[in-house]
């Protein structure tokens, strides 16, 4: 990615859900001083929440249907060439970008994993955490690659798991933190790049 000198970063959310982390990040990007203007969003659901975070905010967005995963991902990268996005970032959004979309796509994706990798990459991390017994869970944002959240981790947090703690309390824990943490993680992510 060229360095952006004056210019805010034309940003990308991918969402699947109910968008908390996508309505967290609109609010970021409407502070003073902050150089990112999100001005696209891609769904794979018709159904998600987060839309109609899209539609208040008058933010542009595009559903696309991920049955056929190539035509799908094809689709998403002329969205993103026409609306010239220079990042995008995933918030809960529940399909893995093949590497192909990843190499064709060049500029960095970002996305936040509840779970403090590199324990418990994919899926089912609230369950597996409270069945180890593990005393900290947590939230990661890290660069995509390929390979499954294995990317370079920007920011991560702790949170606490009581013994009272069940997949439900810990996941609402867990998104609390995720609201400060994304924000926080691009503007680190944004300086050390020096965009």
């Amino acid at each position: 990615m060229e360095k952006l000198i004056g210019k805010n970063l034309n940003v990308s959310i991918f969402i699947s859900g109910r968008g908390s982390n996508l309505l967290s990040l609109i609010n970021y990007s409407k502070i003073k001083n902050s150089k990112i203007k999100i001005n696209l969003i891609i769904s794979n659901n018709k159904f998600s929440r987060g839309l109609e975070f899209a539609k208040k905010n008058k933010i542009k967005y595009h559903i696309v249907n991920y049955s056929k995963k190539n035509q799908a991902e094809l689709k998403i990268l002329r969205y993103l060439r026409k609306n010239k996005i220079d990042l995008i970032c995933l918030a809960g959004f529940m399909k893995i970008l093949s590497s192909n979309f990843i190499k064709k796509f060049k500029n960095p994706i970002l996305n936040i994993h509840p779970s403090i990798l590199p324990r418990y990459k994919g899926l089912n991390t609230h369950m597996k955490a409270i069945k180890n017994k593990d005393k900290f869970s947590g939230a990661t944002v890290h660069l995509v690659t390929p390979k499954l959240d294995s990317g370079k981790i920007i920011l991560q947090k702790k949170v606490r798991i009581s013994k009272y703690d069940t997949e439900k309390t810990l996941a609402k824990k867990v998104l609390k933190i995720e609201h400060k943490l994304y924000p926080t993680a691009i503007e680190k992510f944004l300086k050390k790049s020096n965009l």
